[in-house]
Parts: structure tokens; C-alpha cells; sequence
């Protein structure tokens, strides 16, 4: 129906009416919680590696974007005996991170060790492949969890030393501990080829190496882990020139694919971008590590969802145990009953103001009110206050990412994202970053209301 107003009297109310719901849009805004945009799971990505300094000894690094690696630990892990060259990295279903290494120049042993945080290292057992005997050589042992969830070792091996002609095997765990192996099957690799590196993609087995008699890093594929292998990248398929070792793989959170290689001859470093591992970009220097790092694995672990938390000063009420709050006393964190009548102590020590998380801006840091300079993050596992020490470890043990509440309903969750898989938690009413399980009491002690702040 037209209205029977006047022109101007119908534009002036439409004025006043865009004028008040310009107002009240700019009020709501003030009085409704700061939310920090969700944006999904947020990746970390873990390398291990041996250094042109030391082959005795391997370092850990890390990086929030796949490039700029920054170190955890030098020195992170010495073998009871020989070397560890070519570490290989794998976050495994019981929550632990294993290496793979080669022990030494020649034998025919590979040597494991695991660790609950990745920076303190336990040995486990050096593995006897039994191909090629104390004259022989085995070398760079990589990783490979196929589709089917079962976990193989691929290793170069010569059956006449450092100079002989290498073959890829593999070896496949038998048990969930990873401490029984099947005997090596050949991959039908032709001689002389060394470093595999293997990804899957669909039905499609695609394997990156080493060309001993070019030097070029080459690509090859087959439906079948045993082969037959077709090279569909030879010679300088990729333009990245000779003298290259060491292929690793990352997928990045674009789908695209991150290959990293080393070129040993000049101790430089660097990577190349792909969409569908056939064709790669140019080669790109990795900055900070040519130079220091050699042959390492990088792991892509995720942490969160698409979970947003409200920011600024809030107070984490426990699901499991609802009176009770998160709170620090002295210097650990707690859950503890505290509520408006409690002291001003008290619920200063439950109020946190949550900001963006010092190692990715994705996720979250809690930080005291009372002490602005400190943080919760987590230590061995445990949930202290912390001064902010400003290094890139701090940052990262006091930044968790936010999930739906394990518990359901509007709770919230926080995922370590130094961890991946590991979660704040209580238990026994301290709180802790705890690898999950499945049950329905760590699903409660996971899960908290960010509530309104006590202080």
C-alpha cells in the first residue's frame, strides 16, 4: 500500500528511524562481549633435526606457518650410543611423539626414542633390520602411516657401505607399542636411489628420493605401498637443480603440499609449494636454517575448532564440578569454590583476562589481573602463573585454542596449542594439560562456562 504521508515527512521518519538503529547497533556493540572471530582448527608445525654442528645430537623446533622455525631445545636428545642422523617425527595414538634415526654410518640398525612433550627424550631400542649386516649401511628411516592406520619405517639400505647402491624398505609395526617390526620388504625401487619419502593422496602412493647417480630429488608413483612405482618426475623435473637430499612433506591447511629439501653441497635449506605433487613452484631459502639444520621432518598437528571465546576480563566455571572456578594459589592453578561473598583475593585470583594467544593470535592466553605481567601455561603438564618470559617456548605453553565443550551444551574447551590433543583439565582439583580420553569424566573436568568475571 503507498503511504499517504508527504514525501518529505516519509524521508524525514526514515532518517530518524536508520538514526535510532545506528544508535542502538553502536550500543550493543559496546555492551556485548568481545568475541574473537572464529576462523577453525589452527596448525603448528614440529621439525626434528640434526645440525652440520652435531650428529650426536638432535634439535627441536617450531613454527605457527610452515617457514619460520624458531628452536624449542638444542641438544634435545643424545643416544645412549652412535649418531642421529635423519630424525624422523611421529605423534603416535597413545599421545606420545617417536623419532626414527640413523644410529650410524654403517650397521643395520635403527634406533627409536619417544617423548610426552617433545622436548625431554627417552631411548627406547635400536632395531636390527637384519638386511645387510655390520658392512652394510642403513640410512634414513622415515615414517609412514598409511590410510589403513598401520605404521611402516622406509629406509635406504646397501648391502656394501656408504658408497654401495641403496634400495628403499620398508618395515611395519606388528604391535601398538611400535616395539615388535615385521621383517624389510623391498618398495621395488630400482638400485641407487635413497631418502623415500612417502604420502598418500586417494588411492595414489606418491614417493619423493633421492637419484644417488644425478644428485636430482625425483618422484615416483604406484596404487600399492610394494609398487610398482612409475616416475613420472625425473632429471630436473621440478627445476630445482642437482645436488639435493633429505625430501620431506607437509600438507598445509590449503590442501597444498610443502616439500623440503636440502642442498648438502652449499648447507642451504629450502622449500617448494605444490597443488597436486606433480608440479612445484620455485625453490624458496628457508630462512634461519640453512646453514644449521640437516635432514629433519616437519609434523603438522592441529589444535581447536571454529570455537570463538569471548575476550577481556571472564572467569572459567567448571562443568563437572560447578561451583568451583579456575583459579592460581600460589602460583599453581587450581579449581577451588570462590564466589561473591569469597574474598577480594579469591575472586581476583578467578578472574583472567582472556586476549589473543601469545604464539598465534587464533587462540587464547589467560592472564592474570591481578598480575599483569603473568600468564597460565602449563609445565610439565601442569598449570602454573607465570611471569612472561617473552621467549617463543612461554608463548606457547601459555596459548590454548578454544573447542566446542567436550561435555556438550554451551561449554567451551581449550586445547593446548603447543599439544595438539592435549586439553586443560582438572583432576584431583588441580589443573593439568591432559591427553584425551574418551570417557565422559574427562569430558566434564575438560569442559568450562566462560562466565562473567568474579573480580
Amino acid at each position: 500500500m503507498r503511504s499517504s504521508l508527504p514525501r518529505a515527512a516519509r524521508f524525514a521518519r526514515k532518517s530518524v528511524l536508520i538514526a535510532a538503529t545506528i544508535t542502538l547497533a553502536v550500543v550493543a556493540s559496546v555492551l556485548a562481549p568481545s568475541v574473537a572471530s572464529a576462523v577453525g582448527p589452527v596448525p603448528h608445525y614440529l621439525m626434528t633435526a640434526f645440525t652440520n654442528s652435531s650428529e650426536s645430537n638432535m634439535y627441536v623446533y617450531d613454527s605457527a606457518n610452515a617457514t619460520s622455525f624458531t628452536q624449542v631445545r638444542a641438544n634435545a636428545y643424545t643416544p645412549p650410543s652412535g649418531l642421529i642422523r635423519d630424525p624422523s617425527v611421529l605423534r603416535h595414538t597413545d599421545g606420545y611423539y617417536y623419532i626414527v634415526y640413523t644410529t650410524n654410518w654403517t650397521g643395520d640398525t635403527i634406533g627409536f626414542a619417544r617423548s610426552a612433550d617433545y622436548v625431554s627424550w627417552t631411548f627406547l631400542r635400536n632395531v636390527k633390520v637384519g638386511l645387510n649386516g655390520a658392512t652394510g649401511s642403513t640410512w634414513a628411516p622415515e615414517w609412514f602411516k598409511d590410510s589403513d592406520g598401520s605404521v611402516h619405517v622406509i629406509f635406504s639400505a646397501s648391502t656394501t657401505g656408504t658408497a654401495g647402491q641403496f634400495r628403499p624398505y620398508r618395515i611395519t609395526a606388528t604391535n601398538s607399542d611400535l616395539s615388535a617390526w615385521t621383517s624389510p620388504v623391498a618398495l621395488g625401487i630400482p638400485a641407487n636411489f635413497i631418502d623415500s619419502f612417502v604420502v598418500k593422496v586417494g588411492g595414489t602412493y606418491h614417493n619423493f628420493l633421492k637419484n644417488e647417480s644425478t644428485k636430482y630429488i625425483e618422484h615416483a608413483t604406484a596404487t600399492s605401498l610394494n609398487g610398482p612405482w612409475t616416475f613420472t618426475g625425473t632429471g630436473n623435473w621440478a627445476g630445482w637443480g642437482s645436488g639435493l637430499e633429505g625430501p620431506a612433506l607437509v600438507r598445509l591447511p590449503d590442501g597444498r603440499w610443502r616439500i623440503y629439501f636440502d642442498q648438502y653441497g652449499q648447507r642451504r635449506y629450502f622449500y617448494a609449494d605444490s597443488a597436486n605433487l606433480n608440479s612445484f613452484g620455485a625453490k624458496v631459502e628457508l630462512p634461519g636454517l640453512s646453514g644449521v639444520a640437516r635432514h629433519f621432518t616437519v609434523l603438522r598437528e592441529d589444535a581447536g575448532d571454529n570455537t570463538a571465546v569471548p575476550t577481556g576480563n571472564r572467569s572459567l566455571r567448571s562443568i563437572s564440578v560447578p561451583d568451583r572456578f579456575v583459579r592460581h594459589r600460589d602460583n599453581l592453578a587450581y579449581i577451588e569454590p570462590v564466589s561473591s561473598s569469597s574474598s577480594v583475593t579469591a575472586r581476583q585470583d578467578a578472574t583472567f583476562t582472556i586476549v589473543p594467544g601469545l604464539a598465534n593470535g587464533n587462540c587464547y592466553s589467560f592472564r592474570s589481573v591481578n598480575f599483569p605481567d603473568r600468564y597460565l601455561r602449563h609445565y610439565a603438564f601442569r598449570v602454573r602463573l607465570d611471569t612472561n618470559s617473552g621467549d617463543s617456548v612461554f608463548a606457547r605453553d601459555a596459548t590454548f585454542c578454544g573447542r566446542a565443550g567436550l561435555a556438550g551444551g554451551t561449554s567451551t574447551s581449550f586445547e593446548s596449542y603447543s599439544h595438539p590433543g592435549r586439553y586443560l583439565r582438572h583432576h584431583n582439583f588441580e589443573v593439568r594439560v591432559d591427553w584425551r580420553t574418551s570417557d565422559a569424566a574427562f569430558a566434564g573436568d575438560a569442559s568450562f562456562t566462560v562466565s562473567a568475571p568474579l573480580a
